[in-house]
């Protein structure tokens, strides 16, 4: 076990926290939380649940094994740093830089220059043989300043958002303007906790945005949509990036064509962009939820997107499911998503 650390998305204030532990827990990592920080978690845990949070995470964008966790002060920093060990983080003759991020304007920038200035002077002076390479270093160490702390390590893995743009909406080869971004949808499927090779549902599938990614990270996808042309696009879009579905089939989400599946993701139509055919949108989450109880085995999981007014969290209590959290993500003037995650009791 060693103690790491999390540089989190500020895009939301709790979705970034909620979605690493959700990978933490579907890929059965014992972990610890030692504290929670503005974008910032730490935690105890093996070097191999960074792994996990590479390959899975959207709002992860840095992991680092924790050397230093102190009172953001130049002076507490380099005295806690002189007594440090760099035994087993950086080698003779190893080239190295030293990058320091400021979380909400918490230091100024100059305390951010200075600390990488000194943290890499120290380095130097601790580790004789190591040289400073700003371009293609062997390692990096990374700091961060949030809440007057500074947490400290050696870096062990960067996420990039580029591939989560690259996947929006207009990217892909079949449009709908009610497609989700793909990058709330990979946090969607996260918080429904599936493994590789567990079979994922949307009963609404639309463009397939939560099929996508489900299936880009080893899931086995099934959607159903009650639209023809959507279930076509849908298609077109998986094939484009790789994602060979179980099945891609025309459905009314409230009578659903399957058996069982080990976790349901999904955005039902809300009537604006996306049509509800005449149906009340709290309507069809109720019966939606209704039929698809007995599809689940018990503890798994649902996550669910829906406009605020709906108040799908009450509706899922009231047919029996456990709310296990709820998120709010603002959209625009008129639209409010709740993202909610239930657990078939």
């Amino acid at each position: 076990m060693a103690r790491l650390f999390f540089l989190l998305s500020g895009e939301h204030p709790t979705l970034p926290q909620a979605e690493l532990q959700s990978i933490l827990k579907a890929e059965d990592h014992e972990h610890q939380i030692l504290e929670k920080l503005a974008q910032v978690l730490r935690i105890e845990a093996s070097l191999d649940s960074v792994k996990s949070v590479k390959s899975r995470s959207a709002m992860t964008r840095v992991c680092g094994l924790e050397l230093l966790n102190c009172h953001a002060n130049v002076a507490n920093i380099k005295n806690k740093m002189g007594s440090a060990s760099l035994d087993d983080v950086i080698e003779r003759d190893e080239t190295f830089v030293v990058r320091v991020r400021r979380v909400r304007g918490s230091a100024s920038p100059a305390i951010r220059v200075e600390l990488e200035r000194k943290l890499g002077e120290l380095i130097l002076s601790k580790v004789k043989g190591t040289k400073v390479s700003l371009k293609k270093p062997q390692k990096t160490f990374f700091g961060i300043l949030t809440e007057n702390r500074f947490i400290f390590g050696l870096k062990t893995a960067d996420i990039l958002p580029k591939p989560f743009v690259a996947r929006g909406p207009r990217k892909r080869p079949f449009f709908h303007p009610s497609a989700m971004a793909a990058k709330l949808a990979r946090c969607m499927v996260n918080l429904a906790q599936p493994k590789a090779g567990e079979l994922v549902l949307d009963p609404f599938c639309g463009t397939a945005t939560m099929l996508v990614e489900a299936g880009l990270i080893g899931c086995r996808v099934i959607g159903f949509d009650v639209q023809s042309r959507m279930v076509k696009g849908s298609l077109q879009n998986l094939l484009y990036y790789g994602v060979h579905p179980e099945g891609m089939v025309v459905a009314d989400a409230r009578h659903l064509p399957i058996a069982n599946t080990d976790c349901i993701v999904t955005d039902p139509p809300y009537g604006k962009l996306a049509t509800t055919l005449g149906w009340n949108t709290r309507q069809i989450v109720e019966d939606t939820l209704s039929m698809i109880e007995d599809k689940l085995p018990k503890g798994r999981r649902i996550c669910m997107a829906s406009p605020k007014s709906i108040k799908i969290g009450e509706i899922g209590e009231q047919l029996g499911f456990k709310q296990v959290e709820s998120h709010f993500v603002y959209v625009h003037r008129s639209l409010t998503r709740e993202i909610v995650v239930f657990e078939r009791t």
